[in-house]
């Protein structure tokens, strides 16, 4: 679904495909989907959770499409990565495993150590953090600009897109869980 298709009767679950960073968003404004007391169904409708929540259903939408927007300036499309490659420092978020079968040449492996390296370096430092498909990668973005990395941005569409635009020999891969 396109963004501009979404309305307050669409289910949870093809907002939360189509705008990646909507649980973040909600849970930010409203409190909402956090926990099991305030959780929402993928079937359940944005007015039914709005209206059960006593929060006008179109405030909501509109913030979750303001939000999106925001969304889009933290990430960076795998073109523009790979003209900007030099000035960036790539690091990869993906489990070890994923890590070591396949990998963007010159990117580092996300551990505790490094992310204490990179927490106390330069905080002018431009980084782009890279997942497996680009689906979660916005969340650490946003926690990486909360502790100060205000030029952190993920990469769209993960080293999957980067396998498909950019460069074809970094092997694609498929997830049981995906």
């Amino acid at each position: 679904m396109q963004v501009a298709e979404l309305t307050t009767d669409s289910p949870m679950g093809v907002i939360l495909d189509t705008l990646p960073g909507a649980k973040r968003a909600i849970f930010a404004r409203y409190h909402l989907g956090g926990c099991q007391s305030c959780a929402f169904a993928n079937d359940e409708t944005l007015a039914d959770l709005a209206n059960r929540s006593e929060v006008p259903p179109q405030e909501m939408l509109e913030h979750l499409l303001s939000s999106h927007e925001h969304d889009l300036e933290m990430l960076m499309e795998p073109s523009v990565a790979k003209e900007q490659l030099s000035s960036l420092r790539l690091i990869d978020l993906r489990t070890r495993e994923e890590h070591d079968a396949v990998v963007i040449a010159g990117s580092e492996f996300f551990t505790q150590d490094l992310q204490q390296k990179i927490f106390a370096g330069d905080s002018n430092a431009r980084i782009l953090l890279y997942d497996h498909t680009g689906k979660n990668v916005l969340d650490q973005v946003a926690w990486f600009r909360g502790h100060g990395l205000k030029e952190t941005y993920g990469l769209t569409g993960g080293i999957d897109a980067w396998s498909k635009e950019v460069d074809p020999s970094v092997q694609r891969y498929r997830l049981e869980m995906d």
